[in-house]
C-alpha cells in the first residue's frame, strides 16, 4: 500500500529537467504553473493571484513565495532556499524572482511560461524584462507515464473511490436528495480511509474529506458535464456517478450509469451499447497502440449501431496530478502529434507503459445519459484495470 511518493521519485524528476537544462544551454529552468511546481518540488499550493515560481539550476531547488506561504515552503525537503515578497500588488513577484536569479547567477532560463500566470486578477510584467527567456514544456511531457509508485498512488485512490461509489449505491433511493446523498457517501468514505490509513495519509484537502462520491440524476444526465438538480430521486430516474480520492495529490476516476427502479427497454438499450463500446475500447487498449484507434473504434461502433449522432465527446484521457492530463484518447491525437504547432512526434501518438487513461465513451439522448468510467493502466504486456466498481446492468439497477 503505497500513500506517499518516495522521496527518490524527487530526485529523479529534478535530475531529468536538469538534463534538458543543459542541453537547452540554459542556466536555470523556472516554472510558474502550481502543478509542475508540486511534481517538482513536492510543494503544493493553490494558485491565487500571489505567484509561486520554482527555479533549478545544477545545484540549486528555490521557491519564490508570498509571505504567508514561506513556513510551508521551508518545510518541504527538496527545496534548498525559500525568497519571498510581502504579498499582492504590495510586493513585486516577477522582480523577486528576477533578484533570486542574478544571486544564483542565471542569466538565461528555460521556462514553462514568461511570467506568471493572470489568476484571480493577477497582472505582472514578463520575466524575459529582467532574464533571457527560453519557453519549454518539459514537466508537461514528463507526466503522461507514470513510474510505478505513481500507478500506486491512483490505484489506492482507486480502492477508495470504490467504497465511496459503495456508500454511493447503499444510500440512494426514492425520494433522497442527490446532494445529501452525495454528502453521506463522501463523508462515510472519507472517515474510513482516514481511520484506516491513519498517519500514513498525507493531507492535501482543506475541510473537504479525501474521497468525493455524488452523481447527476434525471434530464441532468444528458449533459456530460450536468449539474447536480434540485430534484429529489424519482422511480425511473437514470444517474450518473462519479467517485475518487486524493491519495498525495493523485486521482482515479470512477463513473457508473445507474437507475433508480427497473430501467425501461429503451434504457437498458442504451446501457448496453454504452457498456459494449467501453469494453471495446478497453480491450483495444495497450503499449504501442495509437491513441486515435481506439476512440475511431468506438466511433466505428457507435455509427454501426446508429446512435453516433448520440456521442458526444472522446474515449478518455490520461489522469493523475490533474483530473483531466495529456495525451487524449481522440481520433485527431495522431493529427495533432503532427502538427507544427506542437513539439510531438511520431513516438508520442501511442500508448506506453505507464500511461494511466480514464475510458468513458458515453450515449446522451435527449432524456438520459450513458456512461461508465474506469481508469486503466497501460503496463509493459497489456492493461490493468485499477477500479473495479461492477459495472453489469443488474448491479447498476437500485430497487
Amino acid at each position: 500500500m503505497t500513500t506517499e511518493l518516495p522521496s527518490p521519485e524527487f530526485d529523479d524528476r529534478l535530475a531529468a529537467v536538469r538534463d534538458r537544462i543543459a542541453e537547452a544551454g540554459a542556466d536555470a529552468g523556472v516554472w510558474f504553473g502550481a502543478t509542475a511546481i508540486e511534481y517538482l518540488s513536492g510543494f503544493a499550493h493553490i494558485q491565487t493571484e500571489r505567484p509561486v515560481a520554482l527555479a533549478v539550476t545544477g545545484d540549486t531547488v528555490a521557491l519564490v513565495v508570498p509571505r504567508l506561504e514561506v513556513e510551508r515552503a521551508e518545510a518541504v525537503d527538496h527545496v534548498d532556499c525559500v525568497d519571498h515578497y510581502f504579498d499582492y500588488p504590495g510586493g513585486d513577484p516577477v522582480e523577486t524572482v528576477a533578484e533570486l536569479l542574478a544571486d544564483l547567477g542565471v542569466e538565461s532560463v528555460a521556462a514553462d511560461a514568461d511570467g506568471a500566470p493572470g489568476v484571480m486578477g493577477y497582472q505582472g510584467p514578463p520575466l524575459s524584462e529582467h532574464v533571457d527567456v527560453e519557453t519549454q514544456a518539459w514537466v508537461d511531457r514528463m507526466r503522461w507515464a507514470k513510474s510505478d509508485a505513481e500507478v500506486d498512488l491512483i490505484r489506492e485512490s482507486a480502492r477508495w473511490a470504490n467504497l465511496g461509489h459503495r456508500y454511493l449505491a447503499d444510500h440512494t433511493e426514492v425520494g433522497a436528495h442527490p446532494a445529501t446523498v452525495s454528502q453521506r457517501a463522501s463523508l462515510e468514505a472519507s472517515r474510513a480511509m482516514l481511520d484506516t490509513l491513519g498517519d500514513r495519509y498525507v493531507e492535501r484537502v482543506r475541510g473537504d474529506g479525501p474521497v468525493h462520491a455524488g452523481y447527476i440524476s434525471a434530464e441532468e444526465t444528458a449533459l456530460p458535464h450536468g449539474h447536480t438538480p434540485n430534484q429529489r430521486l424519482r422511480e425511473g430516474d437514470v444517474l450518473v456517478t462519479g467517485a475518487t480520492a486524493n491519495v498525495d495529490g493523485y486521482f482515479s476516476e470512477l463513473e457508473r450509469t445507474m437507475f433508480v427502479g427497473e430501467p425501461t427497454d429503451e434504457q437498458v438499450h442504451y446501457f448496453e451499447l454504452m457498456l459494449e463500446a467501453q469494453t471495446l475500447a478497453i480491450e483495444a487498449l495497450g503499449p504501442g497502440v495509437e491513441l486515435s484507434y481506439v476512440d475511431s473504434e468506438v466511433r466505428e461502433f457507435f455509427e454501426e449501431q446508429g446512435v453516433a449522432d448520440l456521442a458526444q465527446h472522446h474515449v478518455g484521457h490520461n489522469i493523475g496530478l490533474g483530473a483531466h492530463e495529456p495525451p487524449y484518447i481522440d481520433a485527431g491525437w495522431g493529427d495533432h502529434c503532427e502538427s507544427e504547432a506542437t513539439n510531438y512526434g511520431a513516438a508520442d501518438a501511442v500508448m506506453e507503459p505507464g500511461h494511466v487513461y480514464t475510458i468513458e465513451p458515453g450515449i446522451y439522448t435527449e432524456d438520459a445519459g450513458y456512461r461508465h468510467s474506469d481508469t486503466i493502466a497501460v503496463t509493459e504486456d497489456g492493461v490493468e484495470w485499477l477500479t473495479y466498481f461492477p459495472r453489469d446492468l443488474e448491479s447498476n439497477t437500485i430497487r
